[in-house]
Formats: structure tokens, C-alpha cells, sequence
């Protein structure tokens, strides 16, 4: 019943033939469905979209939760606003990364509209986590078959301790109990873990997130990491994607990694993003 083009010969596809604001009858959701967990990263261009239909849309999938950093609108607790504006050269979320890996139950997947886009640049990269790992050498997967990582959210608390927030005039950030909590979170999990509907193994470690492995220090840790972390993020695993305004686009979190990339100064850029609650990894 859907259009399935991809994007690249690894990740990625749009849909097309299916209106987001409709209702969707079971048949269509489980074609989308299985397109989002067979491409990783599916984007839904021409769609008329309002906050409560996006929100709407995203619960299909799973519960939507809240960002523990960034202020929602009062009456859409459920809904960030990300903007950049034309004379602020720092954007949201910058560098590859993996939405809040340091929660004990990070993120299923980020479902992004897209509402004011720069007329060039402000392009998304994604990475494929599954072949990150399948081609890793036999024996390195051994090894990491059997670690946990700690992850942080070290980005976020050093970005607010240096005034450095991304879009800090227009995003601002929560000043509640949620928030302070928030900041001193250390969680573990699985170097690799397996997807839970594909039960598929991905490569689950992030230079914004990611700080050590468990029983390892800093230290002894930095090398290997750094190696996965370019190794994640080969051209091969990877999509890019251009955004148009009136586009709906869906990642799925557990086994992907994304990258905004920060060309836009000069010019405006205005998203919606939802956020559905994944599982804790395993």
C-alpha cells in the first residue's frame, strides 16, 4: 500500500503514498512498521502535521516521553521545539551521537517534523549500528560481546556549565528537580546490544554519551572507543539526508546514530521533535 524509495545501499528510505494526519488503519501502520525496522531511518515528505498529530503518531510506536534537559511548551509537554535563528551559530545536538544513551531506558526513536528549513545545508547524516558491528573483526566482537560502557550525559552538563548550549536563546533548558536529577545520572549498558523485534546486533557506544567500559578507566578505555566510534561512522553505513519542510522523519534509536550538521548560519531552521521510550539494552 506504501512507496519505499531508500535513500542509500545501507540505511535509509522515504515513504511515500500515506497521509501522517489520517487515520491509519492497522494494514498501513504494520507496512510502515516493518519498513522503520527494515530501513532504520524512514522519512515521510508532504505531510500537514500539527503538534497533537505528530504526538499522536508517535504513541503508535510507543510510550512518548519527556526530555529531562529541554523546556516543552506548557500545554505539549511531550513536544520539543529546536529551533536555530539566523544569528546564532551554535545548534542543538551537534556530532554523531545516539539520543540519550546515558537513561536507563533510552529512547525506541526521535520522530523529527521538519517546519522552517535553510534553503541549502542543515542536512542529517545516519549510521547504520548493525553493520558498525557485523563488520568488526570475529575477534574484536568476542571482546566486546562481553563489556558494558558507562554512559553520561557529559555533553549536556558540560555544554550548561560553560554557557555553550546549543540554540540557547531560543531552546531553554528545564530549572526543576527532574533536571538536577538528570544531571548526575551514570548508567550501564551492553557495548553491543540486541534489538529487541529484529534481534539483530548493533554497535551501541557514542562520543557525546559514552564514557568508559565498565571495570575499565578513562584511560584504558579512551583507544578503544575512539577506534569504534570512527569505525561506527564509515561512509559505507551511512545516509544523508536533506531535509524539506512539511517532513516527518523517524530514526530508530537502538541501532542507529545521527549527526545534524551545523552549515546553516544566515538563515532559520525550525523543528518538532517527539520522542518515543525504548526498552532497557540488552
Amino acid at each position: 500500500m506504501i512507496d519505499v524509495r531508500p535513500l542509500s545501499g545501507s540505511i535509509g528510505a522515504e515513504i511515500r503514498g500515506v497521509d501522517l494526519a489520517a487515520e491509519l488503519g492497522q494494514e498501513a501502520f504494520a507496512e510502515i512498521h516493518a519498513a522503520f525496522l527494515a530501513h532504520q531511518v524512514v522519512a515521510f515528505p508532504d505531510q500537514r502535521l500539527t503538534p497533537q498529530q505528530q504526538i499522536a503518531f508517535a504513541r503508535r510506536f510507543g510510550r512518548v516521553m519527556t526530555d529531562p534537559f529541554v523546556k516543552s511548551p506548557e500545554d505539549l509537554p511531550e513536544l520539543m521545539v529546536v529551533i536555530k535563528e539566523k544569528d546564532e551559530e551554535l545548534a542543538f545536538g551537534e556530532g554523531w551521537h545516539s539520543d540519550n544513551s546515558y537513561l536507563g531506558k533510552p529512547p525506541l526513536g526521535s520522530f523529527l517534523y521538519a517546519l522552517e528549513v535553510p534553503p541549502v545545508g542543515g542536512d542529517t547524516l545516519f549510521a547504520n549500528q548493525y553493520l558498525a558491528y557485523e563488520t568488526l573483526s570475529p575477534g574484536l566482537r568476542r571482546v566486546l560481546d562481553g563489556l558494558k560502557a558507562v554512559h553520561n550525559p557529559r555533553a549536556y552538563n558540560k555544554a550548561i556549565e560553560t554557557d555553550n548550549f546549543g540554540a540557547q536563546r531560543t531552546m531553554k533548558l528545564r530549572n526543576d528537580a527532574a533536571m538536577d536529577a538528570a544531571t548526575r545520572i551514570v548508567t550501564e549498558h551492553p557495548v553491543v546490544r540486541t534489538h529487541p523485534d529484529t534481534g539483530r546486533k548493533a554497535l551501541y557506544v557514542n562520543s557525546a554519551y559514552t564514557v568508559r567500559f565498565s571495570g575499565w578507566t578513562e584511560d584504558e578505555s579512551r583507544g578503544l572507543l575512539e577506534h569504534l566510534w570512527r569505525h561506527a561512522v564509515r561512509p559505507e553505513f551511512t545516509c544523508r539526508y536533506r531535509w524539506r519542510a512539511d517532513t516527518l522523519l523517524l530514526w530508530d534509536n537502538r541501532c542507529v546514530m545521527h549527526h545534524p550538521i551545523n552549515d546553516y548560519h544566515g538563515h532559520r531552521r525550525v523543528m518538532h521533535r517527539v520522542t518515543a521510550e525504548g526498552d532497557r539494552p540488552i
